[in-house]
């Protein structure tokens, strides 16, 4: 199904994706990166001589073919006891039963048979540290790449993968690439727990409805609108950056007045309050169980919050010089 057309259809188009200018510098960026075979990629990962490096086609037809192709050259790569780039290679990976194919920017094999995962972001290395936020973010990418990779090693003779990728951004604000290593052992004991719990495509299809079609060219909007409603949802403020229907699930979660609508943190502190009306009513003492911690917690916080208003009052009625 593609979602983008889909959320489209629904009045509720996404707008996903780097502007223009961001996209360019980190074309630009990437480019000069893996210039001349990856010379200066490989010369962050300490290679004596980058030109003897190895750099083999990836070409092939679609994704399957291409992941193939990457799985083949992995295997050759581990056995050539040479550097080997491998840019812009396929993998596949198993998501709730159904493949997933993931592009990495780089992998780098070894002469020892380790391979490394590279990732190449346009966000600024000053002094040697990045924004936590994206360096937490491009870790948690990465770790699906090393992932993927781990199930190609599997069933290669002397393979391994590093749980450190190789994080390369420009050095302060100049064009010049610089790289570090980050350890994403913990993130991939997150993403390993998160797909043992996915539940499997086929499961999710056998509980719709048989009649079910997502199909834009037969349907109406409204056909379409009841098509999704009949998905379950978990919407939290996360989805605005990954998910093409983002903001139809963020409409229908503000009209049923869901607490997901104001984050996964606030949903997780308000326990078993699960609607903004359920957590003003609560905070005002009209309902809940006193003994509940977040019923508690709400209570005290509406106190706090009367007290201090009620402090400030005075003060807000005093009207300062040029104000209406």
């Amino acid at each position: 199904m593609d979602k983008a057309a889909l959320a489209r259809a629904l009045g509720s188009p996404a707008v996903l994706g780097q502007s223009q200018f961001a996209f360019m510098r980190g074309n630009a960026f990437e480019a000069r990166v893996k210039a001349e075979g990856g010379a200066a990629l490989l010369e962050l990962l300490g290679v004596a001589d980058p030109q003897a490096a190895l750099v083999p086609d990836l070409a092939a037809a679609g994704p399957e073919g291409r992941a193939a192709r990457t799985a083949l050259a992995l295997r050759e790569a581990t056995g050539a006891g040479a550097w080997t780039l491998l840019d812009h290679p396929m993998l596949a990976l198993e998501v709730a039963g159904s493949p997933a194919y993931l592009e990495p920017d780089a992998v780098v094999v070894h002469p020892d048979g380790r391979w490394t995962v590279v990732e190449i972001k346009s966000f600024p290395m000053v002094d040697g540290s990045a924004d936590p936020s994206k360096v937490g973010a491009a870790a948690r990418q990465a770790a699906v790449y090393v992932l993927a990779l781990e199930h190609v090693a599997a069933v290669t003779k002397d393979a391994s993968v590093d749980h450190s990728v190789l994080l390369v951004c420009p050095k302060d604000f100049s064009n010049l690439p610089t790289a570090s290593a980050v350890d994403v052992r913990k993130q991939l004991s997150v993403t390993r727990r998160q797909l043992a719990r996915l539940t499997r495509v086929e499961e999710i299809a056998s509980a719709l409805p048989a009649e079910l079609s997502f199909d834009m060219e037969s349907r109406s909007p409204g056909d379409l609108a009841s098509a999704v409603e009949s998905v379950p949802s978990a919407y939290a403020p996360e989805c605005l950056s990954a998910c093409e229907l983002a903001f139809h699930c963020r409409e229908r979660a503000r009209s049923a007045g869901a607490v997901e609508a104001l984050g996964r943190a606030v949903r997780g502190e308000l326990g078993g309050l699960s609607a903004v009306a359920e957590v003003l009513s609560a905070a005002r003492g009209e309902s809940g169980d006193p003994d509940d911690p977040a019923v508690a917690a709400l209570r005290r916080a509406a106190r706090l919050r009367a007290e201090a208003l009620g402090a400030k009052a005075p003060d807000a009625a005093v009207r300062r010089p040029g104000c209406r």
